[in-house]
């Protein structure tokens, strides 16, 4: 049975009344154009690349709570990844018809779902790239989400990230999602959010402040944004094409 990722998804979780906002933001940042909506309530949707590449980003209008982000992972066999996962210690938060939704062992929500031959990775757009969705551990349970999420994923790389509150597990060539996991400093409940990779920090930052979003605050390698919906994410001086840090 095959249970490796082929492909991963990140998605936008905004409160339903401001997805819109949220949509026009990131189509613009990412250089992507809307798909139809679709789901039970026109929930959901996707950001296509003009470019014929496939698509990595995806937008959910939550019913409750603020929203965050999460990942799908694309396999060709939805059950046996699940019950890989049940193993390593997730629960299943709903089962849909063909895909399911699950919760890792510090409850941060993932999708299993069908793989459908996505196999080429969008461009870095104005010099910068949608690459990595950073899990916010707490304490007390990050140890065991990172030996989780190495786990479940055998063919990715799980090593120290940069600092000593972050753990990466980068996936192999050709997938266009990776994982950021951070310890944070205090007991709250996990959560999640969106990176992007900039060639340029600085001017990545000016751009998306015209497009409606706002510094939060400022670090040495990255810093916190808000969209115009709400959510926070990260510019992050990484190289866009790989992903890594730059030479020092």
């Amino acid at each position: 049975m095959d249970r490796h990722v082929r492909w991963t998804y990140a998605f936008v979780d905004r409160p339903a009344e401001v997805l819109d906002r949220a949509c026009a933001f990131w189509t613009a940042a990412t250089g992507t154009r809307l798909s139809p909506a679709r789901g039970e309530r026109g929930e959901f949707t996707t950001l296509l690349p003009d470019d014929g590449a496939d698509a990595c980003l995806k937008a959910q209008g939550v019913a409750a709570g603020p929203g965050g982000a999460h990942l799908d992972f694309a396999v060709a066999d939805v059950p046996e990844f699940v019950a890989s996962a049940l193993r390593l210690g997730a629960r299943v938060e709903a089962e849909h018809e063909g895909w399911a939704v699950l919760r890792s062992p510090a409850g941060q929500l993932f999708c299993a779902v069908p793989w459908h031959g996505e196999r080429r990775r969008p461009p870095v757009v104005h010099g910068s790239r949608l690459d990595q969705v950073c899990l916010d551990v707490p304490p007390s349970a990050h140890d065991a989400e990172v030996a989780f999420f190495g786990a479940l994923l055998p063919r990715w790389t799980s090593r120290p990230g940069s600092r000593p509150e972050f753990h990466v597990i980068a996936p192999p060539d050709g997938l266009p999602v990776r994982i950021l996991l951070q310890r944070l400093g205090e007991e709250r409940p996990a959560s999640a959010h969106l990176d992007m990779a900039c060639a340029d920090r600085a001017a990545t930052r000016a751009r998306h402040e015209q497009l409606g979003a706002t510094v939060v605050s400022a670090g040495a390698h990255w810093t916190v944004m808000r969209d115009p919906a709400g959510g926070l994410y990260c510019l992050t001086a990484r190289d866009p094409e790989t992903g890594g840090l730059p030479p020092r």
